[in-house]
């Protein structure tokens, strides 16, 4: 499940966590997108303490959008150690998804 919270930066949030983290970067308005919060939920509930979910919205920080290189949405990066490591663009079914992760972890 993704959690909602406050960081004074995006590196404090990577930074700051134990566990690997999932970003699904999205829109409110991008249709994809709202088909991956299901499949997120089961990720994360799957791989709960193994894997951190991080939504970011890239209508409210173009910034980080920008620095990714984010073109298509939903875009998926696992970062580990602050570091990202996988990409993922598109809708992607969590019995897919899930192996992909765990292979990474």
């Amino acid at each position: 499940m993704a959690v909602k919270k406050q960081f004074a930066s995006f590196q404090d949030l990577l930074s700051g966590s134990d566990l690997p983290v999932l970003v699904d970067f999205y829109a409110t308005w991008c249709g994809p997108c709202q088909m991956m919060a299901p499949i997120l939920e089961q990720v994360g509930a799957r791989l709960k303490g193994r894997l951190q979910v991080v939504k970011i919205d890239t209508d409210k920080y173009p910034h980080l959008a920008s620095h990714y290189h984010i073109q298509a949405l939903p875009t998926l990066v696992l970062f580990k150690n602050a570091q990202p490591v996988e990409r993922i663009e598109g809708v992607v079914p969590a019995d897919r998804l899930i192996p992909q992760l765990q292979a990474l972890l």
